[in-house]
């Protein structure tokens, strides 16, 4: 399987999840944008991915992803470095339930953004050839908790939105597939961050809690995340889809009970 012609962009594509998503793509010879807030960490990363897979096949873009703006200048530079977009992971999250309204503006509108700018970059309705967009849910979604309540209605909010908008593309023949990603706990920066208080606010007393349950459920590695990315890319079958990974049953799908009144 390659990815050779095919162009991405990451956000939060520095670290965690993210880099682990772009040296996938890289290995199948995809070139990929690096789009991370942290400018250090997102220089060094392309440093070392230069050095792995060759000068020329990523870029780092330096990106505050709640800023309207530059996310929409960083799709534009994608655009103009390597000529097209057909993949885009919206990637990039916190969990900080002391700045709620940030959290609310990381996890799902900067999501909410990422696919329209996507949409406008890929979608056949603008004369683009199409692509695939995967936003990253989480877990949480389904097991809620009661030190993140304002991370758990994003991650809700990502599925709703991702399964609305992929209905949408296969309405209106869009040409791009939208499925959402939900991993359970992560062996990422933002796991070993979410106990401090800065982040947990209120809910520190809860702090016992969340060690309890990431004892109970374990800890995923980003490489496992990356291959269930890579098969929501290649699977072209897959619209709307809800991918779950977790230590217990590894990579599976959520099922929904069929409509009705």
């Amino acid at each position: 399987m390659t990815l050779r012609g095919k162009v991405a962009l990451v956000t939060g594509g520095a670290q965690g999840i993210g880099r682990a998503v772009a040296e996938s793509l890289l290995k199948n010879e995809a070139k990929v944008a690096l789009v991370d807030l942290n400018e250090s960490v997102g220089e060094e990363c392309k440093k070392i991915l230069d050095g792995e897979f060759g000068d020329g096949n990523c870029i780092f873009i330096q990106c505050d992803v709640t800023d309207r703006l530059k996310l929409k200048d960083a799709f534009q530079s994608t655009v103009d470095r390597f000529g097209r977009l057909d993949i885009v992971v919206n990637n990039a999250g916190i969990n900080n339930e002391k700045d709620w309204e940030k959290t609310i503006e990381v996890n799902l509108t900067s999501v909410i953004k990422g696919t329209y700018l996507a949409l406008d970059h890929m979608s056949k309705e603008y004369g683009k050839e199409g692509g695939v967009i995967i936003n990253v849910s989480s877990m949480a979604a389904f097991l809620h908790s009661p030190y993140q309540p304002v991370y758990t209605a994003t991650k809700h909010g990502v599925i709703g939105f991702s399964r609305a908008i992929a209905d949408a593309a296969e309405v209106e023949n869009y040409g791009v597939r939208i499925n959402t990603l939900c991993p359970a706990f992560v062996d990422t920066p933002l796991l070993r961050s979410v106990e401090h208080e800065d982040n947990m606010g209120k809910f520190d007393k809860f702090k016992d809690d969340l060690k309890r349950s990431v004892h109970k459920f374990g800890v995923l590695q980003p490489s496992l995340i990356a291959e269930g990315v890579l098969r929501l890319i290649t699977d072209t079958g897959l619209n709307g889809a809800v991918m779950k990974i977790t230590c217990s049953k590894g990579i599976h799908f959520h099922t929904y009970e069929p409509l009705s009144a």
